[in-house]
């Protein structure tokens, strides 16, 4: 299954707010996708065709170990992101082939969110609808040393906290390209890998754009609450930096 719409539903009182999607239909059983040989086992997903043409990525054989620096190069300015391998290999492994192969460039982060307990800003698509994907898909690596969201008698919801990067997904194993830049600490099942986090001048970026709201739409809340940021927030080119 690949990257479907993502949406977010929180209960009017007030409970676990998540990210969710609507399935995607199976693969055709004529043709199976192909699947690179390795422990990330990166598939095609022939349902979903890239938003932007891109080969499957490399799978790597052993597990890296060094940090990755990247940058995102914004309107807004520079978000440089410490990319942790040891914990999410297969997730870094693929962000960095999409930043090489050039495709977050020239995209613009289609959601912002300002519920209680989730202040996200989601990018990746390149199709700007939120349904875009690489058109492929690679297996969770969830988090578990993440605390406790306060106050939560379940011990279900765990804090994202202020400054992490996770990837967005449309269910169990469906990563692709899409990811959120957590703004202020939010409370989330366990269910979106962190493969990173954002340094100090680009959470002063997040900061910004949060601070300019979401766009209202027609039968939605007032302020808005999830939707397309009004200042727009464009990649205007992604890399690897050596910092």
């Amino acid at each position: 299954m690949s990257l479907a719409r993502l949406a977010l539903t929180a209960a009017a009182t007030g409970s676990l707010v998540a990210l969710v999607a609507t399935p995607a239909s199976a693969v055709s059983a004529d043709r199976p996708p192909k699947t690179t040989k390795g422990p990330c086992a990166y598939t095609q997903t022939p349902d979903e065709p890239p938003a932007r043409w891109v080969h499957l990525p490399p799978d790597p054989r052993r597990t890296p170990t060094r940090p990755v620096s990247a940058v995102l190069e914004t309107n807004h300015g520079d978000i440089r992101l410490r990319l942790d391998p040891v914990k999410a290999p297969c997730t870094v492994q693929s962000f960095v082939h999409l930043i090489r192969h050039r495709f977050y460039d020239r995209t613009s982060c289609h959601r912002l969110t300002a519920y209680d307990r989730l202040k996200v800003l989601q990018c990746g698509d390149p199709s700007f609808t939120g349904e875009g994907g690489p058109g492929y898909k690679y297996k969770d690596e969830l988090p578990t040393d993440l605390p406790p969201w306060p106050g939560d008698p379940t011990g279900v919801r765990k804090t994202y906290a202020r400054g992490l990067l996770a990837m967005a997904n449309a269910g169990p194993n469906t990563n692709g390209s899409q990811f959120f830049l957590v703004i202020g600490d939010s409370g989330l099942a366990p269910n979106y890998t962190v493969f990173g986090t954002v340094d100090g001048p680009g959470l002063a970026a997040l900061d910004r754009i949060a601070a300019g709201g979401i766009q209202p739409t027609p039968d939605g809340p007032t302020p808005p609450v999830d939707g397309k940021p009004v200042l727009p927030a464009d990649i205007r080119d992604a890399r690897i930096s050596r910092r």
